[in-house]
């Protein structure tokens, strides 16, 4: 069971086909698609409280929604002050509610198992309102995003700016 009360191996069903000419989409059972999306927010004041049990917590919550939701997370990253995902999820979801199941589901859940964060988020809320999307196109490629999420990874051990666009 996850968080919601539901067992995980019962998501709803999506299969892979190839088409036009062996590019990949995903397929559910009224929708053939090929998107993705590099999401990122930050904790409410932009508090460096993603460490630790929290941020793993945190990543454990993501996984379990996007297999709830049928949300295939490319790239994940949870940073102590803002968390970047890459993923693709079925057009019937808009960019806002996926946003928003990850982040109500998730605060929910931080608030009940560490009491102790409300504390620290005064305000009540554990995200901050706002968040940045983009999608993936012609000058912005999926590698240039996996790129970028990855470079966060080892940010703290070099001072180094990270070049896109070279």
């Amino acid at each position: 069971m996850n968080h919601l009360g539901r067992r995980l191996d019962a998501t709803a069903k999506m299969t892979w086909i190839g088409y036009n000419g062996g590019v990949v989409f995903r397929r559910t059972a009224h929708a053939a698609y090929d998107t993705a999306y590099h999401l990122v927010w930050s904790p409410k004041y932009r508090k460096q409280i993603l460490q630790g049990a929290i941020a793993e917590r945190v990543r454990q919550m993501f996984t379990e929604i996007a297999e709830h939701y049928e949300i295939t997370i490319d790239e994940m990253e949870v940073s102590a002050d803002h968390v970047h995902i890459f993923c693709s999820f079925p057009p019937r979801y808009s960019i806002a509610q996926v946003v928003t199941r990850f982040k109500s589901l998730s605060a929910r859940a931080i608030f009940r198992e560490y009491p102790q964060v409300k504390r620290q988020l005064w305000g009540g809320e554990f995200w901050e309102d706002g968040y940045f999307a983009r999608t993936v196109g012609d000058k912005v490629t999926a590698e240039v995003i996996r790129k970028y999420i990855q470079h966060h990874r080892t940010e703290k051990e070099s001072e180094s700016q990270i070049k896109l666009f070279e």
